[in-house]
């Protein structure tokens, strides 16, 4: 795959950056260049090989999934200057 000055003007359209003309000249060898080393990672052979997450072999830590609702809402908006059932209420800002 390549990428001409068309394309790497869009790109940056899209991406809402302003890209001045000598730039996209000199990114478009750039993103040609790593497109180029994407293509050879395709290359690799990776048959029989297992996903990792990590380069150590690590044990996920996991915990019991329990549903609760922490029973503790009343103490949490306790401190503050207006409530109304366990909502803070807060000034209107716009109007």
């Amino acid at each position: 795959m390549s990428v001409d000055l068309a394309t790497v003007k869009r790109v940056a359209h899209l991406a809402r950056i302003a890209v001045s003309g000598e730039d996209a000249e000199r990114m478009t060898g750039e993103l040609n260049t790593i497109l180029g080393f994407v293509e050879q990672l395709g290359e690799v052979d990776v048959a029989g090989v297992e996903p990792m997450t990590s380069v150590t072999p690590m044990v996920m830590k996991k915990r019991q999934d329990a549903v609760t609702d922490g029973g503790i809402a009343e103490r949490i908006v306790s401190n503050a200057p207006a409530t109304a059932e366990n909502f803070f209420l807060v000034p209107k800002v716009v109007e």
